[in-house]
């Protein structure tokens, strides 16, 4: 597997970037920092329109503190139990004020926001993590049947987690209906930077492929950030519960230094090769989009 990175430009105005997922025209992109949710063209990566998730005074600086922001990294396209189009928004449940989410319906031409309380999800799930882990959540996807939701665990080996939930009962019970659905979990060994372990940070289910990336910081803690090293991307067989990588770097062979946090696949080009839309995040509020080229061998 090869991931050549072909092109990078600024997102400017889009702090911190932290999920995207393309349906038809439009690229639409999370940041953590953001109490919006960005439309954008998919091919032109140009801003089309902003959906805004919840009010705030806190977004006069152009980012949410640490303190105040929902710390949203996850979001998957879906169809919600009564047959809506949209989008589910996840925060990451590192702190108690990132517990909430929203889901987002694609159809209409002004979209209302949805409000969801994750805290009784999230306690479920912290019963499966690791001793001295952290919930940290960091990218999200959805098959047919089942939510698939990524931990990341910055600095450890040992704790790259993805909870399998059944998608119905799990979108029921983020609703307040329904009995707590059932949580199966699988660790992964991810790919290492001078010694440091990658942690989960993206993932799409396309065409009975999941695509997922991680990338590589110099931290030991789930709030705070460190030096970004690098970033992968790599299919997870859920079949076997294997998982394979390639380090992103540049068609002359240079690693690529940046931090990934969402992926989603722009086209097929051919047969286990596809064009994919990246979107990053330097820590300091800024953003670039990325345009991959994955093959496999």
């Amino acid at each position: 597997m090869t991931a050549t990175l072909l092109s990078e430009v600024a997102l400017p105005a889009l702090p911190s970037a932290s999920g995207v997922e393309i349906i038809g025209p439009t690229a639409y992109v999370i940041g953590d920092d953001a109490p919006l949710l960005y439309q954008l063209d998919a091919h032109t990566l140009a801003v089309t329109g902003r959906v805004p998730l919840f009010e705030t005074t806190a977004f006069g600086t152009g980012r949410l503190p640490k303190a105040d922001k929902p710390d949203l990294e996850c979001m998957a396209a879906l169809t919600w139990p009564d047959g809506r189009p949209g989008l589910l928004l996840l925060g990451s449940g590192s702190l108690p004020t990132r517990a909430r989410g929203w889901f987002v319906p694609t159809a209409p031409a002004a979209p209302v926001p949805e409000t969801l309380n994750l805290a009784p999800l999230y306690e479920l799930l912290r019963l499966h993590l690791p001793t001295g882990a952290v919930l940290n959540l960091e990218a999200a996807a959805t098959s047919e049947t089942e939510l698939l939701l990524f931990q990341r665990t910055v600095g450890r080996a040992d704790a790259a987690l993805l909870f399998r939930l059944p998608l119905a009962g799990t979108l029921a019970f983020m609703q307040g209906q329904g009995a707590a659905p059932a949580v199966q979990t699988t660790t992964f060994a991810l790919p290492e930077i001078d010694g440091r372990p990658a942690g989960f940070s993206g993932a799409t289910f396309v065409d009975s492929l999941l695509f997922v990336t991680a990338s590589v910081e110099d931290t030991a803690d789930a709030v705070l950030d460190g030096a970004v090293l690098g970033s992968f991307v790599g299919l997870v067989n859920l079949q076997t519960q294997k998982a394979t990588f390639s380090r992103l770097a540049w068609a002359d062979g240079r690693p690529y230094r940046g931090k990934v946090e969402g992926l989603a696949v722009r086209r097929s080009v051919g047969q286990r090769h596809w064009e994919l839309l990246l979107v990053t995040d330097d820590d300091q509020g800024g953003s670039t989009a990325v345009v991959v080229e994955l093959t496999l061998d």
